[in-house]
């Protein structure tokens, strides 16, 4: 069976009955032709399902109209962390009412694709956004998990492409603005709380010691045991995977004198602590208070409910997106923007220690 032919922008020229030239100028919104004509154009091109050359679109100098999103977590992890499935969703959502759709469901008058990969780890992380860039893959691109001295905004700094970072504060001048979430003011709401319970015996069982998120939040229960007196203020990092939070919860409730309170990074490794701590017949929240920098519905739907701190993610990575449009479509560095506010959710898994 013959399969079918790419349209191209002859076949477009064809029907609209003008040159190849004036097809170009108006795919490209470049001057020549009149708005009219450039409006049939485009939707002659609708019409046959054109798509435009990546080679042919790179010579041009032309838009790639996508943004790049590197994941740089294991593939089974990505699998249990609603986080990312909401924050994609909120990426693409702020693409398509870029477009003209919105939270509505209207149809987006054009298109911003996504490309979306995960790496194995930093150097392929990197590399991507190299290939992305010299083969004009995409426009810009998101980056998450900042690191001190992050080597990806350094690449992309030299090379000229345009990013916004998801992150725990604003960008510094002159660089890739931020759309950011304060995680030193999360913290110390979280442990507030916790220490007005009576808490003084805190454990910190957190993500990857490189990431930016993880050091705030690591250096903020630090200083948090300074000034309010605390007994007890140990941070253990992980993979963020759930055997990793299981093995890190059974030696803190291993020791001689136990954490009244453990405070997990995320979601999946507070649902593993749990059940390390019913494995161990600890009851939570009697012996034990448990509380996340996350939620989700898993967070939810375990018993006990989680004590989380609560955004909306979906709309985190709605702002993020539309802070990389506007920033490619403005010659000058844009300021970084804040994330959606956090809110403690208090739920059945923290309560006052034993006496």
């Amino acid at each position: 069976m013959t399969q079918p032919r790419r349209a191209t922008i002859g076949d477009i020229a064809a029907r609209a009955g003008v040159s190849i030239g004036a097809v170009s100028f108006a795919l490209n919104d470049r001057p020549g032709v009149s708005a009219e004509t450039r409006s049939r154009i485009k939707a002659i091109a609708a019409e046959l399902g054109w798509r435009p050359h990546t080679a042919a679109r790179a010579l041009s100098g032309a838009r790639a109209d996508a943004v790049g999103f590197v994941l740089n977590r294991p593939a089974r992890a990505l699998g249990t962390e609603s986080f990312f499935g909401d924050l994609i969703s909120g990426i693409q959502l702020g693409l398509t009412s870029a477009g003209g759709g919105g939270r509505d469901g209207s149809a987006p008058t054009s298109h911003v694709a996504l490309n979306l990969l995960v790496a194995r780890d930093l150097d392929e992380e990197v590399e991507v956004y190299r290939e992305w860039w010299s083969g004009h893959r995409v426009d810009g691109v998101l980056v998450i998990d900042p690191r001190e001295d992050d080597p990806r905004l350094r690449l992309l700094e030299s090379i000229g492409m345009p990013f916004v970072v998801i992150g725990s504060h604003p960008s510094t001048t002159g660089t890739g603005p931020s759309v950011w979430i304060d995680d030193v003011a999360a913290a110390d709401t979280l442990f507030g709380y916790l220490h007005a319970l009576g808490h003084r015996r805190f454990a910190h069982v957190a993500g990857r010691a490189e990431f930016e998120h993880t050091a705030l939040r690591q250096a903020a229960l630090v200083g948090f045991a300074r000034s309010a007196g605390l007994e007890m203020a140990e941070t253990i990092t992980t993979d963020y995977s759930a055997a990793a939070a299981a093995d890190a919860t059974r030696r803190l409730l291993s020791l001689p004198v136990r954490p009244s309170v453990i405070v997990y990074d995320n979601d999946v490794l507070a649902v593993s602590g749990l059940g390390v701590a019913a494995e161990m017949g600890v009851d939570v929240p009697g012996d034990l208070s448990v509380a996340s920098f996350d939620d989700s519905v898993m967070a939810q739907l375990v018993r006990p409910a989680l004590t989380t701190l609560t955004r909306d993610t979906v709309e985190l990575g709605e702002r993020a997106t539309r802070l990389l449009l506007d920033q490619l479509a403005s010659s000058e560095r844009l300021a970084s923007r804040p994330g959606p506010a956090l809110t403690l959710t208090v739920r059945a898994s923290t309560a006052p220690p034993r006496r």
